[in-house]
């Protein structure tokens, strides 16, 4: 796996894993004021969301670049 498939299979890993969490943990207002989204979440915690996305996404990316690195799935098998 060359540099620009590894990146470009982080990216989309990354974007999958984030949409993934995005639900996990997210409280509603209990009382919005007037103007608020009542659906919109007290606290969102994107920071640590995408840290921890980030982290999972970088270990996919390097267990799938050693896995076609050393030869046990190819792309050529696989398409």
């Amino acid at each position: 796996m060359d540099n620009t498939t590894a990146a470009a299979f982080f990216l989309i890993s990354w974007w999958l894993i984030f949409f993934i969490t995005l639900p996990f943990g997210v409280h509603r207002l209990e009382e919005p004021e007037p103007g608020m989204e009542p659906g919109a979440p007290e606290k969102p915690l994107l920071w640590i969301k995408a840290g921890v996305t980030t982290l999972v996404a970088i270990c996919i990316t390097l267990l799938v670049k050693w896995t076609m690195d050393s030869g046990l799935i190819s792309l050529r098998s696989v398409l």
